[in-house]
């Protein structure tokens, strides 16, 4: 993939113009498809379970979704089809080579440990993915608290940094990043961000330090010999295998640095991509991968729902396009609440689009080339907040952002009795509301 190539599309589309023809009905299977996401894994649960079952639901609305714009504007559907190609093999390449990085051995679970965990797990999210840091590094900070009797709080601040608020700084962080960099945003553009990442990921880990400091205290008094001496003789020193996935890793950030910048021909990037997931696939001892209790089934679960998603959201994102100025959002700070508000419930690849779409139509410009929102300060800013409302307020609830629910589910799965949908909602209410108004105040204004 090369930057260009969106500008192609639209060129020959006509770029929004397309969103002037659609009825406003035409994004009833988006909005279907979204609720199906946030509803059926609470009221369904086994039937969601299935990746077949989702695979169905794609297909039940995502086909008739996909005829419908391929009668008006076909050449609008292949580039869609094009970012959902790009956006999956970028995940699965993530995936793939994160799963074959194991860290073996068990640290101290202590306060200090922890909070080291967790501001280096905020580092690699923005380089590997939420995705790739979460399942990277879940298990060993579970085990290093396995001598913890309360250690649930420490998922839930995971949550918060590793899996969504650390992924701000480059499009491999966190999926609507990448989805913006495809459609034109510089690779290098998200790196302005840091003064924001820095704020948001600085205060939730001083924040979790004293919380877990204090419960750490509490359980030290609760319990017979001294905590800090228990959890040191529970360490064991640790050694990571797999080493060689960190230079692939590294392979799948030149392989995208360098299309964007560049202009390698059209299929470079994908294709490096997946040399460098099949090279770890096939150079990584099997042995390493069932140690991380690697399966397929998380990266298909991604893959059917997003079909749906990329087909169902067509209409939605160029109605907004067109008419973006007719939606009364017109300040980055709507902007930033209103990507962060749906990015909480609903999926915050989509939403980001979304709303970037928005922005395109009060601005003018075209939703197939973000990049020109980069042209004037207010374009600038109204694409800072969208990008600030969809990955951080993914970490508003379990089904804001996909790492969310596999991190709670691995938790569970060692013994951690994980707040329940709405009590997680307490802790986010409680810490990430009012750390985003302050946000909003600092930088939004």
């Amino acid at each position: 993939m090369i930057v260009p190539f969106p500008l192609l599309f639209a060129a020959a589309s006509g770029g929004p113009h397309l969103g002037h023809q659609l009825p406003l009905w035409s994004v009833v299977p988006f909005g279907l498809m979204l609720l199906c996401i946030a509803v059926l894994p609470l009221v369904a649960g086994h039937f969601w379970e299935s990746n077949r079952n989702k695979a169905l639901l794609s297909l039940a609305l995502g086909v008739p979704a996909a005829l419908f714009i391929a009668r008006l504007e076909p050449v609008v559907l292949l580039h869609t089809a094009h970012e959902y190609v790009a956006f999956i093999i970028l995940l699965g390449a993530l995936y793939v080579i994160s799963g074959g990085i194991v860290v073996r051995g068990t640290l101290a679970g202590t306060p200090g440990l922890n909070a080291a965990l967790l501001g280096i797990g905020a580092v690699l999210a923005s380089f590997i993915g939420t995705t790739g840091a979460s399942m990277l590094l879940i298990r060993p900070l579970l085990r290093a608290n396995s001598v913890r009797v309360r250690k649930a709080h420490i998922v839930v601040f995971f949550i918060f940094m590793v899996s969504n608020a650390g992924g701000m700084l480059t499009p491999l962080g966190d999926p609507p990043l990448f989805l913006g960099f495809l459609r034109g945003v510089p690779f290098l553009w998200t790196f302005r961000l840091w003064p924001e990442w820095l704020f948001v990921n600085g205060i939730l880990l001083a924040l979790f330090y004293i919380i877990d400091s204090t419960i750490f205290r509490r359980e030290d008094l609760a319990t017979p010999g001294d905590l800090d001496e228990v959890a040191v003789e529970h360490q064991i020193p640790l050694h990571i295998a797999g080493k060689r996935n960190f230079l692939l890793l590294a392979g799948v950030i030149a392989v995208i640095l360098a299309s964007g910048t560049l202009g390698l021909p059209p299929g470079t990037q994908e294709t490096g991509m997946l040399l460098l997931a099949g090279l770890s696939w096939f150079c990584t001892p099997i042995h390493l991968r069932n140690e991380n209790a690697f399966s397929w089934g998380p990266i298909v679960e991604v893959a059917v729902i997003f079909a749906g998603i990329f087909a169902t959201m067509i209409p939605a994102l160029e109605i907004l396009n067109a008419r973006g100025a007719e939606f009364g959002l017109t300040q980055p700070w709507q902007f930033f609440w209103a990507s962060g508000s749906l990015s909480s419930f609903l999926d915050n690849a989509p939403t980001y689009l979304t709303f970037t779409a928005a922005a395109s139509g009060l601005l003018g410009t075209d939703a197939a080339s973000l990049a020109q929102l980069l042209g004037s300060a207010r374009g600038i800013s109204l694409l800072t907040a969208v990008s600030l409302g969809s990955v951080f307020m993914g970490a508003n609830t379990y089904i804001g952002n996909g790492p969310n629910f596999m991190v709670k589910s691995i938790a569970e799965e060692h013994g951690v009795k994980m707040p329940s949908f709405f009590g997680y909602m307490a802790w986010s209410c409680g810490i990430l509301l009012p750390l985003f108004l302050v946000v909003t105040l600092v930088f939004l204004r």
